[in-house]
């Protein structure tokens, strides 16, 4: 009797740390970009079991027209989950590949060592060249990926400061 009593406690016990554990990956996102996970979840759980499978994966890359992703790589994929992955564990996911992303303060201290005026932009082609030819080098397909979605002026400036905040939370124009 004893055992049976310790063996339901144990279970209590894993179940309360497991809520534990993803009450907090909740609490790292706001709201919205909870719902924003949810959506992108739904898009790719294709079979819509509340599980993402590899078929779910092949199915998602074919319909963005990736007919031929190599088995390893969607593997390699599922094993980021260490488990199955379910909407707790896509989102404990995508919080650990944020949370390597450096304060807001860190990524404006870099920019302001290309603006020494202190204007708040730095000019679009002066940087695409350090970012071709320097440290972790882009490729040009990157770089123009990024620039895709970097708020500039007329003039070619990237406002670093607007671009440091979508970096650190997201494009906030996407939201109505």
């Amino acid at each position: 009797m004893a055992s049976r009593k310790t063996g339901i406690r144990g279970k209590a016990a894993a179940t309360k740390q497991t809520q534990r554990g993803s009450s907090n990956v909740f609490s790292m996102f706001e709201q919205a970009q909870i719902q924003e996970f949810k959506e992108a979840f739904s898009c790719i759980d294709q079979n819509r079991d509340g599980i993402i499978c590899k078929s779910d994966l092949r199915e998602t890359y074919s319909q963005l027209g990736k007919v031929s992703v190599p088995e390893e790589e969607l593997d390699a994929m599922l094993q980021e989950g260490k488990g199955p992955i379910n909407f707790t564990v896509f989102l404990t996911l995508f919080g650990e590949k944020l949370n390597g992303t450096d304060p807001e303060e860190a990524i404006l201290s870099a920019f302001r060592m290309f603006d020494p005026s202190g204007q708040g932009v730095v000019n679009k082609d002066e940087f695409k060249q350090l970012l071709l030819t320097q440290a972790d080098k882009f490729s040009p397909a990157e770089v123009e990926q990024m620039f895709a979605l970097t708020p500039m002026d007329l003039a070619g400036n990237i406002d670093y400061k607007s671009l440091c905040y979508i970096i650190t939370h997201g494009d906030e124009k996407e939201e109505g």
